[in-house]
């Protein structure tokens, strides 16, 4: 194909998916010839594209790369490939606007206008996630689903080097900072010309809806703060989620807890994240029913779930902020020395992953009890993965992983393979910190073939991302655990 049929291509999605009409053709046909440094523009045919737009962008980039109006440097070419997908997004007002059309029709309507313009313009790295390992793993509490996450690019030595030289900026101040959509970014920040936030109104206060670039699961967005803020979990934050399923009830919405160990990645500015996928932990049942004897009208119950959750349902949005205020106040100051339940050393332990979703016309709204504190034999945390299984999960355990869905490191692709040629018998590059487990896995197995190997060693990370979730959990799965776990229902 010739680069002015490439040329005509990407204009032509430019004109059905970024706010051009035909009579702009010209001026973005001429504007693309500028950016790849090319003069002339020869005779093409308007057709209908069977390439993705992201396709195109590589081909306009080598072009740009070969007449030296770009370099190769990864930075270079990731900021160069975001303004050629900018050309293919309206403004943010456009984009706000074409949202609010699509939502006055319905809510999905709108989320799917969105999702698939952040899928068209490769702000969701599509053709990267598609890189991720993925699986599913039978336990006692149903399917447990498993990423092995390979769609960040690793960083080589000199990228790294390079950051680190870079002149510092708190402009974006993070990564989720409004300041981040249409900014080129710069060595030690990632571009964002082709980024785009919906505006809404959360309890009076501006926030956004994005996607995240690196979805882990179906249509997985983010709600943020316009203010640059910790985040907090509070009755707000209960207000909040409630809210958003309200304005999208086909999405569920939580947060990651707000204390380091227990907490996610980016405690900095105040977020939550959502989405269309329904959870392993969504689907647990409720496996003993309790009474909240100052909340009659709220049905609350303890989840079959490896985590200590209760879960509370109803059609009144406030009498389940209420309640959830109420017991996240008691759990802030509970503790119970027989279990190592610690809720304050010199600093505050305690805290609550909630996580909202509507049921037809009632709302349900999952609470994690959460605990950081550190001992001399766990000083990772009490309840974070303990050392015996860190060969496979070392991170913290943040929402995603609290309902059900492991994200594992890259490493992991290849330690399977090596783990693979060692049930086998077969010459094996197996990393040291795996040994241990690969014997007891092997010891334990009785019949391993070539034909079962591969599902053998998915089983087998699939039970210790089972222990990771018992690990983090509170009050334990036994008759000892539950018993406490009733004392501290009990006194709510």
């Amino acid at each position: 194909m010739s680069i002015s049929q490439v040329i005509t291509d990407f204009t032509t999605y430019a004109i059905q998916i970024g706010g051009f009409m035909e009579m702009d053709r010209l001026y973005v046909q001429n504007r693309l010839l500028g950016m790849i440094g090319e003069t002339t523009l020869e005779k093409t045919q308007v057709r209908e594209v069977d390439r993705l737009p992201i396709e195109l962008a590589e081909q306009l980039y080598q072009r740009a790369f070969e007449n030296q109006k770009v370099g190769h440097d990864p930075v270079e070419k990731e900021q160069y490939i975001t303004q050629l997908m900018d050309i293919l997004t309206p403004p943010p007002s456009v984009v706000n606007a074409f949202f609010a059309q699509h939502y006055a029709t319905d809510p999905k309507e709108a989320t799917d206008y969105f999702y698939t313009l952040s899928q068209q313009n490769d702000y969701i790295k599509t053709k990267a996630i598609a890189k991720n390992i993925a699986f599913n793993s039978p336990s006692q509490y149903g399917e447990l689903e498993i990423t092995i996450n390979l769609s960040k690019p690793e960083k080589d030595p000199k990228q790294i080097a390079k950051e680190k030289e870079a002149v510092q900026s708190d402009y974006p101040k993070c990564l989720l900072c409004m300041e981040n959509e249409g900014y080129l970014g710069r060595v030690n920040h990632p571009a964002r010309s082709n980024h785009r936030i919906i505006r809404m109104n959360l309890d009076g206060e501006s926030w956004g809806l994005q996607y995240s670039p690196y979805a882990y699961y179906q249509e997985h967005c983010i709600f943020l703060s316009e203010i640059h803020r910790p985040m907090t979990i509070s009755r707000k934050t209960f207000e909040r989620l409630l809210q958003i399923v309200e304005i999208f009830p086909h999405y569920f919405a939580g947060s990651n807890a707000d204390l380091p160990i227990v907490g996610g990645s980016i405690l900095s500015h105040d977020h939550y994240q959502g989405g269309a996928h329904e959870f392993p932990m969504a689907k647990a049942a409720i496996k003993e029913t309790i009474v909240l004897p100052l909340f009659q009208h709220i049905q609350a119950g303890i989840v079959d779930w490896p985590m200590s959750v209760i879960r509370l349902q109803g059609e009144d949005k406030q009498a389940l902020v209420n309640a959830a205020e109420y017991i996240l106040a008691s759990w802030k100051l509970y503790s119970d020395e027989a279990v190592d339940i610690v809720a304050h050393t010199t600093q505050p332990h305690h805290t609550i992953t909630p996580i909202a979703r509507r049921r037809g016309a009632q709302f349900e709204l999952d609470l994690v009890l959460r605990d950081n504190h550190t001992t001399a034999e766990f000083p990772e945390g009490v309840y974070h993965p303990h050392r015996d299984i860190q060969h496979i999960k070392k991170e913290n355990i943040g929402l995603i992983e609290v309902m059900g869905l492991a994200i594992l490191p890259p490493r992991l692709k290849q330690e399977m393979i090596e783990m693979h040629h060692y049930l086998l018998d077969e010459d094996h590059s197996l990393s040291e910190i795996h040994h241990k487990w690969a014997q007891e896995v092997k010891a334990r197995r009785q019949e391993i073939t070539k034909d079962n190997v591969e599902r053998i060693v998915e089983e087998e990370i699939g039970a210790v991302f089972l222990r990771v979730l018992e690990d983090a959990g509170v009050f334990k799965d036994t008759p000892e655990g539950h018993a406490a776990f009733l004392r501290f229902v009990a006194q709510l």
